[in-house]
């Protein structure tokens, strides 16, 4: 009996050091490209450009090739830095890829 107790426990901190904690990092930035033959996406976060090797278990893998130019969110496990999570277009733009305007204005002169 104690031997069964023995295996049984050692299984359950096995199973649990298995599992992973789920915490992800996000990054968003703005697709510069995409290399279909080696699934590797090109994304410029806050003005460097960052490369994301993308998998079969990639959540919007498949949109890939349709994401050039625009702003995007890529998800990355905490732990391993080279596993992508998800990659899906961002409601907003990304901080320091916004277009640059000029805010001067012009002084109306009243008559």
């Amino acid at each position: 009996m104690k031997n069964i107790l023995s295996i049984l426990t050692v299984l359950a901190l096995a199973a649990a050091a298995q599992a992973g904690c789920g915490a992800k990092i996000a990054s968003k930035g703005t697709v510069k490209s995409y290399d279909s033959e080696k699934k590797e996406l090109v994304v410029t976060v806050a003005g460097k450009d960052t490369s994301f090797t993308l998998t079969p278990e990639t959540e919007g893998a498949d949109k890939a090739a349709d994401l050039k130019g625009k702003a995007v969110e890529v998800n990355v496990d905490k732990h391993v830095k080279t596993k992508v999570l998800s990659v899906a277009v961002s409601a907003e733009a990304p901080k320091g890829d916004e277009p640059k305007t000029d805010k001067k204005k012009k002084k109306e002169k009243k008559a």
